[in-house]
């Protein structure tokens, strides 16, 4: 399993599946770092880990990439032997030149049990929601807004003193405990695709 890592921002799952990795719990190889920001943390992460790391541009759209910018994302993937492309905060959608060339083989951790609070800021929607209990989901990436077959999910309780940094910071917690265990799983070959469901094999 050859990972390629797409990021905007800080790195934290990028680093939590690097550690799983270091750790020998993850038997998988992250082979390159890409950011479409170019002052992104998680790029100066990569880097003190040794591992090759890119800022291509994204192009003129705010919430995408455009179509050239797609092509050298996913030509630079394809350079470095990626098997699976894993989002880690990446903050664009992915449209058709990816899913040609990674149909099934594209991963993202969103936080909030889907497909409750899609989009941005999904701990926020759900505490100016009042419900109880949010989360965070490992899904396969589609051509929607986090839509994608669900992989694993679990669940943290909101407690009444929470504020938006704080249920952010548990979901986190979390997120970095799951992602690594959905990449393991799948490296071992135990994760099946049955159209929008998905099934552990034993």
């Amino acid at each position: 399993m050859k990972i390629g890592i797409l990021g905007s921002g800080r790195g934290t799952n990028f680093e939590a599946i690097a550690d799983a990795i270091d750790r020998g719990v993850l038997k998988a190889e992250m082979v390159v770092v890409i950011s479409d920001v170019e002052n992104a943390l998680i790029l100066e992460k990569a880097k003190q880990k040794g591992i090759p790391h890119f800022y291509i541009p994204p192009g003129k759209y705010q919430t995408r990439l455009d179509p050239q910018a797609e092509k050298k994302y996913v030509t630079c993937l394809k350079e470095h032997g990626v098997t699976w492309v894993v989002l880690a905060g990446f903050m664009r959608v992915l449209k058709e030149i990816f899913f040609e060339n990674y149909s099934g083989k594209i991963l993202n951790i969103h936080p909030s049990l889907l497909p409750s609070f899609r989009g941005l800021k999904a701990w926020s929607q759900a505490l100016d929601y009042g419900v109880k209990i949010t989360g965070c989901t490992v899904h396969a990436v589609d051509g929607g807004v986090d839509t994608g077959p669900i992989i694993l999910q679990e669940a943290v309780r909101v407690e009444d003193s929470d504020n938006s940094e704080t249920l952010h910071a548990r979901i986190q917690e979390l997120e970095h405990r799951l992602y690594p265990q959905a990449l393991q799983l799948i490296a071992e070959g135990k994760v099946e695709f049955r159209g929008r469901r998905v099934v552990m094999k034993r």
